[in-house]
Order: C-alpha cells, then sequence, then structure tokens
C-alpha cells in the first residue's frame, strides 16, 4: 500500500462560529463546505492557499468543550513578510504568543492561538529555502 496524498486534517473545537471567523478573518481562509454529518458532529471544510489540503473543523456539541493540550497541535502557515504580518495581528488584536524567532537558516516564525488553545505557527522564510 502507498499513500497517494494528504487530503484533510480535522481539528475538533468548542464553537465552530467561533473558530470559523478566527480563520477566515485572520488568516484569510475559505470556507469550502459547512454540513452535519451522520452522527450529529457540524463539519465545515477550510481552504488554505496554494494548497490542495484542506482543514475539516468539527464539533460535536454533546460531547462538551474541546481542551487542547499545550503543545500538542499546531498549524503552520507561510507568510510572506512576517512583519507585514505582525503589524496585521496588532490591527485585529491578535496576541503574538511566541517570537519572533529566526532560525539558523534565516526563516523567521510567530507564534498566535486560534479557538480552544490551537496554535498557529506563521512562517517567513527565505527565498530558496526548502519548504519543509
Amino acid at each position: 500500500m502507498k499513500v497517494r496524498k494528504l487530503l484533510h486534517t480535522r481539528m475538533r473545537v468548542t464553537d465552530m462560529d467561533q473558530t470559523i471567523q478566527f480563520y477566515q478573518e485572520v488568516l484569510g481562509l475559505e470556507v469550502m463546505e459547512r454540513k452535519v454529518s451522520p452522527r450529529g458532529s457540524h463539519l465545515a471544510f477550510l481552504k488554505v492557499p496554494n494548497s490542495e489540503e484542506l482543514i475539516e473543523l468539527c464539533s460535536f456539541p454533546a460531547s462538551g468543550p474541546v481542551t487542547v493540550q499545550e503543545d500538542l497541535v499546531h498549524l503552520a502557515f507561510e507568510v510572506d513578510n512576517l512583519d507585514d504580518t505582525i503589524r496585521a495581528l496588532e490591527s485585529k488584536q491578535v496576541k503574538i504568543t511566541d517570537g519572533p524567532t529566526r532560525t539558523s537558516s534565516g526563516s523567521r516564525f510567530i507564534f498566535i492561538d486560534a479557538p480552544d488553545g490551537y496554535e498557529v505557527e506563521l512562517i517567513e522564510r527565505p527565498p530558496g529555502t526548502a519548504r519543509v
């Protein structure tokens, strides 16, 4: 067996509308589809620019609120200019929780928190740097 490609990653969330608002307004992601699964989970699929993979948000109110353990999961997104990104986040009153930090390869990154405590890493890479 050989996997062909990654299709989506699911993250369980407490408040679907609040989480969608964050990903749309702060990160500019697009909602491709919203639906309710046969077992009652509320689902939303988000498109990331320049990527085929989707982020699937899942809210299952019957299971109670989501508690994300610290440093368990994060999403990483590449940005063109970290300084511009920081200014845009500040204008939206989004707190930077770590960074900016520069790596030995010259990349720079920061972290912010999404709803439910999921971390989001925003990375600026120097031109010609490997995309890992």
